[in-house]
Formats: C-alpha cells, sequence, structure tokens
C-alpha cells in the first residue's frame, strides 16, 4: 500500500462502520481525531444512535435511569452520515459494497465490521411469541422488562445463570419480587468462572431469596387461552408458575449478513489478525476490511495466540481504536490489539470483577480471603502459568494479578502477601464445564486457532 494512496485515503476516502454501537463511535472518532477527512458513515439496525448496555441490566431495571438517557457520550465532533434502523444484508468484498435492508448499497474504501452480538432466542418459536417471554440485549427489550417488572408480577422465571440472567435476578430480588432461576449447570457463572466460584455465587442467590433450580433444563413454556405465558416446564418434571419469563441463553454474533461475502465469519465471529484486519474464508488476512467489538475473533499473543471472543466493555473500546488507527495509517505504523480481557459485574451487593481468560483456566487458588466470607481473589492456572484472576468485593489485587498474566508468572502461586488460610495453599481443579458443550456464562470464549473455522453447532434441545 503506497504512502499517496494513504494520503489519499485519510483526506478523501471513504470509510463504513457497520454497527451503531459502542466499537463504532468510538472508532468514528479516533478517526476523526488521527486525521481522517473524508466521508464517515455509520449503519445500524436500530432506530437510536449509539448507547450504553451494561446499565440495562442494572439500573433502567430497577428504574434508576432511564432506558432513553443512556446514550454513550461523544467524544468529539465526528461529521458523519448515520444510516439508523436499517441493517446491512450483504457485503460485496470485490465491488467493496455494503448492502441494506431498504435495497440501498454503501460504497466504502476502507470497511470496520463492528456488528456485536444478539441475545440467543428460545428456540421454540410459537413459545417465544407468548406475551411475557422477554429477551435483554437492546434498549427495547430493557424498556419491556422493565415496564413488566414495575407492574409486579407474581413470579419471574429467569432462563440461565449467566451473568445477564444472575444481573437480573438480583433486580428482581432488590425490587422484591420472587425470582426463579434455571440453569443446567451445577451453579450459577460456572461457564465464566467454573465451579468453585460458581458454588459462591450459588450461595449467594439463595441466601437473597432466590429459588435457584439447578442441572435442570426448561422443556416448555406454557401459555394460556390469550397467549400470555403463565407457566414453565423443567426436564426434573416440575412446573413453574411466572408471568415474566426471561430468556438469557446467551449470544449470538451478528455474522448473518456476511454469508457468502467471503470472510472468515461464522458463529464464533469474524476472525481477524492482531492488527483487527479480518481474514478471509482462505485465511487469507485483507487489507481493507477491519473487525472491532464483540463480533471479532483474534488472537492474543498472552493466551497462546488463541483466537479470542470477548464480550468486553473495555475490549470493545481498546479494539475500536486499534482499528481505526491502523485503517488510515501505513504499515509500519500499525500496532496491535494487546488489552488484558477485564470484566466486571454486580448482583446481590457483591462487585465481581475478573482480569484475564478465566475459562482457560484448569486450577484455582484463593489467594486472599476468603470463599465462605464472599470475599476472595481467585487466581486461575494453566500449564504452570497465572492465566487468570478474579475478585468478590476484592478489587485492589486484580491489577496485581494483571500484571503477573503478563509477565507469564508460575502457578502455583508463591507471594508473601497471599493468604495463609487453608483454602489458599493449594491448587483445586477449577471445575469448568466441558467445552464442547453451549453455555451461557462465559465473557470470554476460546475459539481456536483457524480463522476459517465455522463448525460449530448449537444444541437448543439441550437448554
Amino acid at each position: 500500500m503506497s504512502a499517496d494512496y494513504v494520503e489519499s485515503l485519510r483526506r478523501e476516502g471513504r470509510i463504513v462502520i457497520v454497527g451503531a454501537s459502542l466499537a463504532g463511535l468510538r472508532a468514528a472518532e479516533t478517526l476523526r481525531a488521527e486525521g481522517f477527512a473524508g466521508e464517515l458513515t455509520l449503519i445500524g439496525d436500530e432506530p437510536y444512535e449509539p448507547y450504553d448496555r451494561p446499565p440495562l441490566s442494572k439500573s433502567v431495571l430497577l428504574g434508576k435511569a432511564s432506558p432513553r438517557h443512556t446514550e454513550l457520550p461523544h467524544r468529539r465532533e465526528i461529521d458523519a452520515k448515520w444510516r439508523l434502523g436499517v441493517a446491512a444484508t450483504g457485503l460485496d468484498l470485490t465491488a467493496k459494497r455494503v448492502r441494506l435492508a431498504d435495497g440501498d448499497e454503501v460504497e466504502y474504501d476502507r470497511l470496520l465490521i463492528a456488528t456485536g452480538v444478539r441475545a440467543r432466542p428460545w428456540p421454540k418459536e410459537e413459545e417465544a411469541r407468548l406475551d411475557g417471554v422477554c429477551l435483554l440485549r437492546t434498549r427495547d427489550d430493557a424498556a419491556d422488562l422493565c415496564r413488566r417488572l414495575k407492574a409486579g408480577p407474581r413470579r419471574v422465571f429467569v432462563i440461565g445463570a449467566g451473568f445477564a440472567g444472575s444481573e437480573v435476578a438480583s433486580a428482581c430480588r432488590e425490587m422484591g419480587l420472587a425470582v426463579t432461576v434455571a440453569e443446567r449447570a451445577g451453579a450459577p457463572l460456572v461457564g465464566a468462572l467454573g465451579g468453585v466460584v460458581g458454588a459462591v455465587a450459588a450461595d449467594l442467590q439463595t441466601d437473597n431469596g432466590v429459588d435457584l433450580r439447578t442441572h435442570v433444563t426448561v422443556t416448555a413454556l406454557e401459555g394460556d387461552a390469550v397467549g400470555r405465558v403463565r407457566a414453565v416446564h423443567l426436564s426434573d418434571e416440575s412446573v413453574v408458575e411466572a408471568d415474566v419469563v426471561v430468556v438469557s441463553l446467551g449470544s449470538q454474533r451478528n455474522t448473518d449478513w456476511l454469508a457468502g461475502s467471503g470472510l472468515g465469519a461464522g458463529p464464533r465471529g469474524v476472525a481477524c489478525d492482531a492488527g483487527c484486519r479480518a481474514f478471509d474464508f482462505r485465511g487469507i488476512v485483507t487489507d481493507d476490511v477491519f473487525v472491532a467489538g464483540d463480533v471479532a475473533r483474534s488472537p492474543h499473543a498472552l493466551f497462546g495466540y488463541q483466537f479470542l471472543s470477548l464480550e468486553h466493555w473495555g475490549n470493545a473500546v481498546a479494539q475500536a481504536e486499534t482499528a481505526a488507527h491502523n485503517m488510515i495509517c501505513h504499515g509500519a505504523e500499525r500496532r496491535p490489539h494487546l488489552w488484558m480481557p477485564a470484566f466486571w459485574s454486580s448482583m446481590f451487593g457483591v462487585n465481581i470483577k475478573s482480569v484475564g481468560v478465566p475459562p482457560m483456566g484448569d486450577q484455582l487458588m484463593i489467594t486472599q480471603g476468603s470463599l465462605a466470607e464472599r470475599r476472595f481473589v481467585g487466581v486461575y492456572g494453566h500449564q504452570g502459568r497465572v492465566i487468570a484472576a478474579v475478585s468478590f468485593d476484592n478489587t485492589r489485587w486484580l491489577e496485581f494479578y494483571a500484571r503477573q498474566i503478563e509477565r507469564g508468572a508460575p502457578f502455583p502461586v508463591e507471594f508473601p502477601t497471599m493468604d495463609r488460610r487453608p483454602e489458599g495453599r493449594h491448587p483445586v481443579a477449577a471445575d469448568f464445564p466441558d467445552p464442547s458443550l453451549p453455555t451461557h456464562g462465559p465473557t470470554v470464549t476460546l475459539s481456536g486457532y483457524s480463522p476459517a473455522d465455522q463448525q460449530l453447532v448449537f444444541h437448543p434441545a439441550r437448554h
């Protein structure tokens, strides 16, 4: 790519961002901040400008914030064309055109894919259409669920005890609502943090009045004569009456519109290199299509160059900034995206944070605090090195462990500052579920080494 082409691109090129998301907005701002003066277009399938999603399952459900007031602040003027409320339906890599649902086509010189993820729906369509069966991903989802919770349902039923499902259950209990949570695994959060920590999360839920049902799946949602949900049938043959059902079965990456495009895109995301450039289905890197945010699947040097899909707020921002920088600079000036995975949640009065890739860990040590007190730091190990850490109400240690992950510190850990309680002296199995089974919980997905791998099959019957 010649210097003249790059300068021409910066002055008068056309950059299209598909995904009016956190990643899409931050990329647009970075492009302008770094001198891009050409035509900038943002395409979004929702009718709203980019908004913040974490509050939707927390303060919005509790009525402490309005779903209409979750817009992301603009850090600078981006002078963009907004194509909102119209989805992208296809991509022609050769002609450099994005096809839209309204039949229009948008041409680009550089394309950023930031389409994120959507909530996985209840797989039985007729049951999913029952009044009172809800998802929680979008602003409209949050407004609908908030309205239903304020109406005082007799019981809320949450399908899936990952982070989102657990946060919904927490909000229900804070509002004084009866809530049942069904989880296929043995405890909440096991896909994200493993069974040892999941057992703490289980106690947290039951102690706060949640009717937690584990090792069960939902077999059917029953409606009444006018099409409202009235009961949930479980695999243990029990039946729970409920007038609001929240389906929290994890997410699906928004890659359907890329089918047939030639990109290395599939259910696990859009594969890209460490510089955010997309791979085609042959594993060859493109030079004019970039990827950022939840939909991206990229290799990480700290984690064996495995392709990681990260559903993290901070990752979306950092990756968007890296992608935007690399889109409009010379090859020698490009930089890799090496953000340390970090995640946080709040439920039942407890602050939960993690760094690294917990699902990659096979062993766990409690290095500070105590599981019984629900105030601790757990460190995960993999192949003799520290790979992740999680804290419950004990965040001050996480920066230290992030540095340990970066330098490949040995595991088991042995620091003078370590808590000497018996539970922390020896590693135990972290107890993650079989990775071949779909889970609702992970915020990080290890998705192998092949950019073009699309061999992921979801079995809804298992839910």
